[in-house]
Formats: structure tokens, sequence, C-alpha cells
């Protein structure tokens, strides 16, 4: 998916729903979690960042310019039904 159409698909929920619907991150389609969103990061954020100890064994990500939706705290067990519906 790229920005251009995650925000399309999120405007059409924001016309549906509101702008105050909150967003969360449904994961593991055999056993789905509800996880709250913590943020996002760039790959190129994530490859640049540097805790400035030596002996860094953190990966970098393959990409520069890819865009993660950084999963937070899980809320609850999901559905399943989520991938169903999900285009």
């Amino acid at each position: 998916m790229t920005i251009d159409e995650l925000i399309g698909r999120l405007e059409e929920y924001r016309d549906a729903l509101g702008g105050e619907t909150e967003v969360r991150l449904m994961t593991q389609q055999n056993w789905p979690f509800e996880n709250e969103i913590t943020g996002l990061a760039s790959g190129e954020e994530i490859n640049d960042a540097c805790d400035g100890e030596d002996g860094d064994d953190d990966q970098d990500v393959d990409e520069d310019a890819v865009v993660f939706i950084v999963e937070g705290e899980q809320r609850c067990y999901g559905s399943s039904r989520a991938w169903q519906v999900a285009y």
C-alpha cells in the first residue's frame, strides 16, 4: 500500500465515521490482536537513528523510502474477519 492509497482509504473512513475515530492496528490473522498505534517511522529515520553507543547491533531496514506504522500497546483480541473486509 502506498501513502496515497492509505490517505485515500482513511479519508473515506473519516467521511463515514468522523475525524476523531480511533485508528488501531490489527495483527496476526490466525490469532488476531487489536493494537494501538504508537506512531510512524520512515526507513530513512530508522537507518539514520543511532543511540551513540559502540557495538549497536540493531538492524537497518532495507529501504529508506518506506513508512512503518509502529505497533503500540495490545488492547484486546481481534477478529480474523478484518482480513475478509480489508481491501
